[in-house]
């Protein structure tokens, strides 16, 4: 069986939960920051959860997570 390549872009933007969930950032927190009220930057800076429907193709690019 030969080894299976991880998709590098996917491999620096999602990570795994010791329950086996993926964990991914939220968008909108790069630039343009002036005019979002500081609640919402610091909603945006806490990591989220990877919907369920959306891991499983997460799994494909990241064979070894």
């Amino acid at each position: 069986m030969p080894k299976l390549k991880t998709r590098k872009a996917a491999a620096k933007r999602f990570r795994s939960t010791g329950s086996g969930k993926i964990m991914r950032r939220k968008s909108m927190r790069n630039h343009l920051l002036q005019h979002k009220s500081a609640a919402r930057k610091r909603s945006l800076s806490h990591p989220a959860l990877v919907d369920e429907r959306d891991a499983e193709n997460v799994r494909l690019m990241l064979p070894y997570l």
